[in-house]
């Protein structure tokens, strides 16, 4: 099917309308752009994601974890529990020239000079310790250039201003010397000032770029701002004990923070929920591109759920049909202009003037503005949907159809799924998208084929047993698939007999392959969702699959990549059939043992599906997980037989893309089905040397048939700006799209190299990127003691240093079991940025006061809620702590929590119980246990994209305690891994050792 042929866009080598930009651009330099095409990123990426580099350790030193005790150190305080031991992935890194520095964060305000204001003069020198080296870390000259790469801006003396160091974490402390005061300038708007020299050391947390400066026009050019941290970092010489303050350093306990400039410049754009840009600065030539370490690219979440309950709207042009670009097939949007009093308009993609239709046209005003805008959606709206003529489908709009491939052994029946699927099923019928259309059938299989027939004119469904695997046909094939209205009452009669009808079931093989060879058969007419729920590893016929990943010798040598892919190409072969015929799959997977998630998930991954995993399932336990995910899965609204184009303009195109998706074309994503919980991403590249425009414009769309049978086209347009300056860049960097790249591009390099290859891919782009802004401006305001980094970026390194550590990357064969590292890794290619960065750092909230102490009102509760750090330390013995990552919960009792609110909350004595994982974690007859109750369906209410098991761990309950939740304090060192302090302090290293 190509319900998408007509888009094939045009070249686009007509130049864009000019646009003023509203970044200040630095003056040309004297030295033309030359570059003959792409340069590519010094990092060893190539077009598919990453290329292999050159060996290197990840980690810093290696140095022995030293014991973290949870809380202040005070009475009673105990011994933490010994994590799994990573294996190392910790180097020795050279020493640099002099002695390591050594000092405290700082993040300094932005300082602004005006013209004609007298430097300050250096300040006193410090007196140290003896024991303690001073830190190179002056003040600037009395006067200071601009930075080197504004080599035509005109001159200007910055004051100095002086550095307040931290004390060392000793018992002498170190006199602090006070910062001068200055008078900050007002930042002017829409432009960037100078930047600021280093500014007042020693601010908290909360103080952190909380002082903006601006300064008035310098010459003839306006100023322009430059936001950046600097931190102080080293260690005391002859001690592992760093000189850096951990609570002073950035964290995103705030989580996701949208990018507010991409829609203060470009207010017509669409919400960024939709579409972010890993940057909102286009790079202007290849040269400029080559000094971006980062991911240039976007993340795209087409069905997103609407910002604030905002439907997007809904446009039909009825006989006229659907306006767009004659050539390049852009469809109108708010950057269209209109000319010849309303007869022309201009392309914004390509520049090409099409004519106005008669039954599109109106008037313009004074200002070349439609009289009509008000009420044109698609002229004042980033986000808009079109009706689709009948042009735009190929075949009739095709039912909803959802077909059940489902596991009856042994191991299905035992586990509890088989029940919970069946009833989870049954009583979402009523809820299915698309009555009275809606197709359904179902197929089971052990070690033979379970087809039914359930034509509406029986009582009761017939079972068609199939023994032979090796030539599979499907009985009665007009039968098995039929319309749910009609045939309600058998199909409700089967899910009710279905867990009894194979209780005693004692079969273990699994017949999986040719399972699906016959689904595919029954739903290759009309396609559809086929969900499969398999709980035993392949044993029979086509596709039967082999237990691998047991050998630890495997893991660093060159055989390690190969137990991440399938081991059979049946799967993908498969899936590329079941997309050419409109087929999406989604798997849940169960089993106690291994079941190969990497070959099976393959299937989810090139049809638009999705993977659901659960290890070690029992229905008592994990069923309401099982039931709220299924329940989404089903009801959920789904755009069914769907594609997507992104469009750019003038001298961009993309290159790669990531997901789950089949590349129909070079740039027509193939989607069966596709909803609102699925995010994708791309990487794009400039196809000339250097750009001519000023303005580049990106439009997804994607055309989908809705479950109502209606065919739409969902249009999402923005537009970013055209820079010269590499500082505009790293200022307008979306650190949430940049780790949404990262995280896609470092799982796709497992799939064909080592784990510590893809950990050191993604460590050397970080270093790259913050090596080249510190080239930027470390020589001219001697910050050479610092790392420095845009505000833009402060939280890169943490999300960074967790990615490592994150369950697809981190270690290797002991630190997390081959199954489990596939199904993260297929759930990560899947997330939108939000859910992403969540999973990445999640939450650890501190309840115990909100418990006890808050009012009753939910509003007024959350001052009574306490983000902490994901690090030990933070671990009070006497509270109560709830981490959350999106996926899961988990209930953290410290060893002093009081004993009866503990029982009230769990209905048993908790000092008591040597397991609590078998505890029913449910409402109590008692005020606390309904507040916790209430907070915990709040925090799933916000997400229901996920269903969160709460998993409940006491302190020191050893192997659970550590399985669960310290191997998951990213800040702390883990076996090998770097801390969040060691990581900064290599990363700086790192840093200087490269600049």
């Amino acid at each position: 099917m190509q319900p998408m042929g007509n888009e094939k866009p045009g070249p686009p080598s007509f130049p864009g309308r000019p646009i003023v930009s509203p970044f200040v651009a630095s003056p040309p330099t004297g030295m033309p752009f030359s570059s003959p095409g792409p340069v590519p990123g010094p990092t060893g990426y190539d077009a598919s994601g990453y290329r292999n580099t050159a060996p290197a350790r990840f980690n810093g030193p290696a140095i022995p974890p030293p014991p973290l005790p949870y809380g202040p150190p005070a009475a009673n305080s105990y011994q933490r529990f010994p994590t799994p031991q990573f294996p190392s992935f910790a180097q020795p890194v050279p020493p640099l020239g002099g002695p390591p520095s050594s000092g405290q964060p700082t993040f300094p305000s932005n300082f602004i000079p005006g013209a004609g204001q007298q430097t300050m003069p250096p300040p006193p020198s410090y007196h140290l310790q003896p024991q303690i080296p001073s830190v190179p870390m002056g003040p600037p000259p009395p006067s200071v250039d601009l930075p080197a790469a504004r080599a035509n801006a005109p001159q200007s003396t910055l004051p100095g201003v002086p550095s307040m160091q931290y004390p060392y974490r000793q018992a002498d402390p170190i006199p602090q010397v006070p910062a001068v005061q200055t008078s900050p300038f007002v930042a002017q708007r829409g432009g960037y000032a100078a930047p600021p020299l280093a500014a007042p050391m020693g601010l908290s947390l909360r103080e952190q770029m909380q002082y903006s400066a601006g300064g008035p026009p310098m010459g003839s050019l306006q100023g322009l701002i430059e936001e950046f941290n600097s931190l102080s970092v080293g260690s005391v010489p002859g001690s592992v004990e760093p000189g850096v303050d951990s609570k002073s350093l950035p964290r995103p306990l705030d989580g996701d923070v949208l990018p507010q400039s991409f829609m203060e410049n470009y207010p017509l754009n669409c919400d960024p929920l939709y579409f972010r840009l890993t940057t909102s600065a286009i790079p202007s030539s290849q040269s400029l591109l080559s000094r971006w370490h980062l991911p240039l690219g976007v993340v795209v979440h087409p069905l997103a759920e609407s910002p604030n309950g905002e439907e997007v709207p809904v446009v039909n042009f009825g006989a006229g049909g659907i306006v767009r670009c004659r050539r390049c097939r852009t469809y109108v949007n708010p950057y269209v202009t209109f000319s010849e009093s309303g007869r022309k308009w201009r392309c914004n993609i390509c520049s090409l003037l099409n004519d106005v239709s008669g039954e599109y046209y109106a008037q313009l005003d004074a200002n070349n503005i439609r009289i009509d805008i008000n009420q044109r959606p698609e002229l004042t709206k980033g986000s808009v949907e079109y009706v689709a003529p009948a042009e735009y489908m190929v075949r009739p709009p095709m039912p909803p159809l959802y077909f059940f491939l489902i596991d009856v052994s042994v191991t299905a029946v035992r586990s509890g799924m088989l029940e919970v699927v069946a009833k989870t099923i049954k009583s979402c019928l009523d809820e299915l998208p698309g009555s009275p259309r809606t197709q359904i059938g179902f197929l089971t299989f052990d070690s033979t084929l379970h087809f039914y027939n359930m034509k509406s004119s029986l009582t009761q469904p017939q079972m068609m047993v199939v023994s032979d695997l090796d030539d599979i046909f499907v009985p009665l094939p007009d039968d098995l698939l039929v319309n749910l209205s009609e045939s309600r009452s058998v199909v409700d009669a089967f899910l009710d007999s279905l867990p009894s009808m194979f209780q005693d079931n004692v079969n273990v093989e699994s017949a999986f392959g040719p399972a699906l060879k016959a689904a595919f058969m029954v739903m290759n007419r009309l396609g559809g969702k086929l969900l499969i729920f398999q709980s035993t590893l392949p044993s029979l016929g086509v596709g039967r699959l082999r237990l691998r990943g047991d050998d630890s010798r495997v893991y660093g040598t060159d055989k390690e990549p190969a137990l991440r892919t399938p081991e059979d190409p049946f799967y993908k072969q498969m899936a590329a059939d079941l997309t050419k015929f409109q087929i999406g799959v989604n798997v849940y997977a169960f089993s106690d043992n291994y079941t190969d998630i990497a070959s099976l998930g393959t299937l989810a991954k090139y049809t638009g599906g999705q993977l659901q995993y659960y290890p070690s399932f029992r229905g008592s336990l994990h069923g309401e997980r099982l039931r709220h995910e299924l329940a989404r899965d089903l009801t959920r609204e789904t755009a069914w037989e769907a594609v997507m184009r992104i469009r750019c303009g003038k001298g961009v195109r993309f290159t790669t893309y990531h997901g789950n998706f089949m590349l129909r074309s070079t740039d027509l994503l193939s989607l069966p089905a596709v909803d609102c919980d699925k995010a994708f991403a791309a990487q794009f590249a400039l196809e000339e040397t250097l750009l001519t425009t000023q303005t580049v414009y990106f439009q997804v769309a994607l055309l989908y048939t809705s479950s109502s049978g209606e065919r739409r086209i969902r249009v999402h347009t923005a537009a970013a700006p055209v820079v010269t300056d590499l500082g505009d860049m790293y200022r307008q960097a979306d650190v949430g799209a940049i780790m949404s790249l990262f995280s896609r591009l470092a799982i796709e390099k497992t799939l064909s190299y080592k784990l510590e290859d893809a950990r050191q891919s993604v460590q050397m782009r970080i270093v790259k990127a913050l090596k080249e802004y510190r080239n930027l401006y470390a020589v001219q305001h001697r910050l050479a003691g610092r790392l420095i980094y845009p505000e833009s970026l402060k939280f890169l390194p943490l999300y960074g240093l967790a990615l490592l550590k994150s369950i697809p990357l981190r270690g290797g064969f002991a630190d997390a079991h081959l199954d489990e590292r596939c199904a993260t890794g297929y759930t990560v290619m899947n997330l939108p940025v939000k859910r992403l960065l969540k999973l990445l750092y999640p939450s650890l909230i501190q309840i115990d006061d909100y418990l006890v102490k808050a009012p009753d009102d939910a509003r007024d509760g959350e001052n009574y809620l306490r983000k902490v750090p994901l690090a030990a330390e933070n671990l009070n013995p006497k509270g109560l702590y709830l981490y959350d990552d999106g996926l899961r919960f988990i209930l953290w009792f410290g060893r002093m929590f009081a004993s009866d609110i503990a029982s009230d909350l769990l209905g048993v004595d908790i000092n008591s119980l040597p397991d609590l994982s078998q505890i029913n974690f449910c409402a109590r007859e008692n005020k606390i246990s309904r507040k916790l109750m209430e907070l915990v369906k709040r925090f799933r209410e916000a997400d229901p994209s996920n269903y969160q098991l709460c998993h409940i761990v006491r302190q020191g309950e050893r192997v659970r305690e550590g399985s669960l939740l310290l191997v998951n304090l990213v800040e702390d060192q883990i076996g090998g891994a770097s801390g969040y302090v060691d990581w900064i302090l290599q990363i700086h290293r790192q840093v200087q050792q490269s600049a």
